[in-house]
């Protein structure tokens, strides 16, 4: 009798545990979320091979963190002016379509940059020119990649779906840069150019394959410009999102610009090589993956903007930690919190976010969203090449630790003055939409 009640207890177990897990996969049930979700898995890993390969090769070709800084930079600063016009875009046009466009222009230029690399033609300007036009289509890509994954899962799987987008990107932030870093040092960056535009064909084939309902597009008589500036004006006057993107803004400006400076730590603060570099980047990936899933196993938003402080308080505090250390193992193992924090806080305001805004603006609002993420980063990037010229690159990243620390602590005090309103925009977004979702987003944010 004593062994079935001990048997009775280890099944219920195993019962729990497979429920916790297909609760954290549940988006995956949805046909159309998993053609994106192993597209884009190979997609990325293929993405984040040429960023590392991309970072190496005009650290080797220059040696100047002002260069890193630039390149970056121009990958980066079109998200800024042309986020508005792409917000537009994705809320007007089939979203699918734009995805696929932006998909496709993304491996051309990938294999420009392989045929460059490859015949030994390739110099910084056609460097910072291919990064720059990478920056204009990303620009598009975005807030309509983002506004998408609605239409792939419907509301009630939403926030599990924006999790596991976010794991995958982490996943293939683990393995690329880990390929990158093998491949580099022994057949150089060409390849890894090339492995990213093979990558592409994959997505866009998961893309086509997709069967989405058409999605009914308002009949607008106003002009663009009103409309960008409706979608501005929603994110001004709406205090829990305006406050979720100044926080995104001041983590992108000054935290995370250490990845274009871990070049200089990889080679000169660590005497490494371009695997030095891979390993940095895999650390900070499995971090970001483990915040990720973490996201992904919550079926509520219910602490997510005291998650969101808290995390941007430890991202901070890593940094400092990662900026001090000289020894290659303390240096692997501060990035994981680094990942998992800086993970966690982006997961968390973009979760927040699509949670409190309504469809008709979503594309316009995620415009803005990427503005924060990746409109300025590129600003932080050329302010850390240069602040790092001058002071170097460990003391550059432990004062973005110590400004990431001072924000958290802001938005920390003032979250209780937005909890009233955070409620009203989800339950107002539950009372619209389209799936029973009270359970997982009829929570005050808190």
């Amino acid at each position: 009798m004593a062994e079935a009640d001990t048997r009775v207890p280890a099944a219920a177990a195993r019962l729990t545990d497979r429920s916790r897990f297909h609760g954290t996969i549940r988006s995956l049930k949805h046909r159309n979320f998993q053609l994106f979700f192993s597209g884009q898995l190979i997609s990325l890993i293929g993405t984040w091979m040429q960023n590392v390969a991309q970072a190496w090769l005009v650290y080797k070709m220059t040696n100047s963190s002002l260069l890193l800084g630039v390149v970056s930079f121009a990958g980066q600063i079109p998200v800024f002016p042309l986020a508005p016009l792409a917000g537009i875009v994705a809320d007007r046009w089939n979203r699918r379509h734009v995805v696929i466009a932006t998909q496709t222009a993304s491996m051309i230029l990938a294999f420009a940059f392989a045929y460059l690399t490859l015949s030994h033609r390739v110099t910084v300007w056609e460097v910072i020119v291919l990064a720059t036009l990478t920056g204009v289509v990303n620009s598009f890509d975005i807030p309509a990649r983002q506004s998408f994954l609605v239409e792939m899962v419907g509301r009630e799987d939403l926030m599990n779906a924006i999790a596991l987008n976010s794991s995958m990107f982490n996943g293939a932030r683990i393995i690329g840069p880990a390929i990158a870093g093998i491949l580099v040092a022994s057949i150089g960056e060409g390849w890894c150019f090339f492995a990213n535009g093979a990558s592409f064909i994959a997505v866009i084939i998961g893309l086509l394959l997709m069967r989405v309902p058409r999605r009914a597009i308002e009949l607008h008589a106003a002009s663009a410009f009103e409309h960008i500036a409706e979608g501005f004006r929603f994110v001004r006057h709406t205090a829990p999102i305006r406050a979720l993107m100044l926080l995104l803004a001041l983590v992108s400006f000054v935290a995370m610009p250490y990845t274009v400076l871990m070049p200089i730590f990889a080679a000169s603060v660590l005497h490494g090589n371009a695997r030095t570099l891979g390993v940095l980047a895999t650390s900070t990936g499995i971090g970001a993956l483990v915040g990720a899933l973490a996201l992904a196993a919550r079926t509520q938003v219910h602490g997510l903007g005291r998650l969101a402080a808290i995390a941007t308080g430890a991202a901070g505090a890593s940094l400092i930690l990662f900026s001090f250390s000289r020894s290659y193992i303390l240096s692997v193992l501060f990035l994981v919190p680094v990942g998992f924090s800086i993970m966690t806080q982006m997961g968390c305001t973009n979760t927040l976010v699509q949670s409190m805004v309504p469809d008709r603006l979503r594309g316009r609002t995620m415009a803005v969203y990427s503005m924060m993420f990746m409109g300025m980063s590129p600003l932080g990037a050329l302010t850390a090449g240069a602040v790092a010229d001058h002071i170097g690159a460990p003391w550059t990243v432990a004062l973005g630790g110590a400004l990431t620390i001072a924000g958290a602590i802001a938005f920390a005090r003032y979250l209780p003055k937005i909890r009233v309103e955070a409620r009203e925009l989800i339950d107002a977004q539950i009372a619209g939409g389209d799936a029973p979702v009270a359970e997982i987003a009829g929570r005050i944010v808190s």
